[in-house]
């Protein structure tokens, strides 16, 4: 009876040490790196006297095929291009000097180092009058009352470095562009994007040209003030011109209301009257400064630019589509 619980009991001791050698082990085991502060304090201290890595540009950093990419960039953008124009538009003069240079001080013979690319150069050039041309054209369609000057400033603001560098970055131009230096200076970046649409103006037409830059260029205009791009130095006397020009009696300025006169933060309405009638008003800490104020508004008016006026309708159905593809066709 006793021998049997024995071997009972042995058979189930082996039993449960199969089954615990069996099962994974869930052993933890916490220890302190003691190692970890001295390294950490080590590559603090070489990032502090050595300064941040060099950025490496796209295409020196792995999964990046150049010729997959430029497809990419056509599709991603619904653009019909010609690749070999396309990727033509992404090499600049300085990156293929650059790479001349770089090739002769390998030694080896000028034929077999010869350097078979062409530069956007002109690409470029192309790309660029035919931006300020739509620019302008759009800015008269959409302006009519605008003079020639206040044209010129917002189609310069609109084709300034910041606003085209700022687009072809959003676009993933910067990535493709081939320079001698990285990151692309703006210069390049710039060039680089006005010969983007002059390859696109020769792979798909004007047209299309067109409409990428109505798309991506014109729309940088949202909730841009009229005079935030044209400076004017007198606007009381500028618009006392524009209404000589349209035969309106002269404004005449007068004190609308006024609150804090006597304290540090005085506040002034300045209404201009045209006879009768409440052309603009204008707040300001001074009387002078509500007058200038008051004059922008009524310029604003006169323009078509004022504040409340109608947002600017971007879609395939505008109404200055027309205006648009007679502009292109008659360049």
């Amino acid at each position: 009876m006793a021998a049997g619980m024995l071997n009972r009991g042995v058979l189930t001791f082996r039993l449960q040490c199969q089954l615990v050698s069996r099962s994974p082990s869930l052993t933890q085991v916490r220890e302190k790196k003691r190692w970890m502060r001295a390294y950490t304090y080590i590559m603090a201290k070489k990032l502090q006297l050595e300064g941040p890595p060099p950025p490496k540009p796209r295409w020196q950093q792995p999964n990046w095929d150049y010729h997959s990419e430029v497809q990419a960039f056509s599709s991603r953008l619904h653009e019909n291009f010609s690749l070999e124009l396309l990727k033509t538009a992404f090499v600049n003069p300085c990156y293929v000097q650059a790479e001349q240079e770089r090739r002769k001080q390998l030694d080896v013979d000028s034929e077999t180092t010869a350097l078979v690319l062409k530069d956007n150069l002109q690409l470029s050039k192309k790309g660029e009058g035919l931006t300020k041309s739509i620019l302008t054209d759009w800015c008269r369609a959409s302006f009519p009352s605008l003079p020639h000057e206040g044209v010129e400033c917002i189609v310069g603001h609109l084709s300034s470095l910041s606003v085209v560098t700022y687009v072809a970055r959003n676009l993933g131009i910067e990535d493709l562009t081939m320079s001698a230096e990285f990151p692309v200076p703006d210069e390049v970046l710039n060039s680089t994007f006005m010969a983007v649409i002059g390859a696109l103006e020769e792979s798909s037409g004007a047209e299309r040209a067109a409409f990428f830059l109505r798309d991506f260029l014109l729309t940088q205009l949202m909730g841009k003030d009229l005079f935030d791009m044209w400076t004017v130095v007198n606007p009381m006397g500028l618009l006392v011109e524009e209404l000589t020009k349209r035969n309106i009696p002269l404004p005449e300025p007068r004190l609308i209301r006024s609150a804090g006169a006597s304290t540090v933060l005085p506040l002034y309405f300045v209404g201009l009257y045209s006879g009768t009638k409440l052309l603009a008003q204008g707040p300001g800490e001074t009387l002078v400064g509500a007058e200038e104020e008051a004059a922008r508004v009524a310029l604003r008016k006169l323009y078509g630019f004022a504040e409340n006026r109608r947002p600017f309708d971007f879609s395939p159905q505008q109404q200055h589509q027309r205006t648009l593809l007679q502009s292109v066709s008659s360049n």
